[in-house]
């Protein structure tokens, strides 16, 4: 499983955020894509449409078991994917921003 700690990840990065909606409105990394696991399938387009062209996606989680079955589904669609490993949690912890769905400072469920 290709993964990727949070300290190693750049401003810039294509982030996916697989929670589902009440985790995302808690608080989320901005910028990030959110497309719960339970509709990911369904909404795999929106993916395709914006993720970079040849660049890499991130997926994040709670805790990195959701993302490492989204990683993994990825990984065999042909898609450079990664597991941010420790997820939101340690997202948070390493002290980087979480916004709620207002833009506000948000927390991590």
């Amino acid at each position: 499983m290709p993964t990727v700690e949070v300290t190693d990840l750049k401003d810039d990065d294509f982030l996916l955020d697989v929670r589902e909606d009440d985790e995302w409105q808690a608080g989320h990394a901005a910028g990030a894509l959110h497309i719960p696991i339970s509709e990911f399938v369904a909404r795999y387009g929106e993916l395709t449409e914006a993720a970079p062209a040849d660049g890499r996606v991130h997926v994040i989680c709670r805790s990195g078991g959701r993302s490492a079955q989204v990683t993994m589904y990825l990984v065999q669609q042909g898609i450079d994917a990664v597991n941010v490993d420790g997820g939101m949690q340690v997202w948070a912890a390493a002290g980087r921003p979480v916004v709620d769905a207002k833009g506000e400072p948000g927390h991590v469920l």
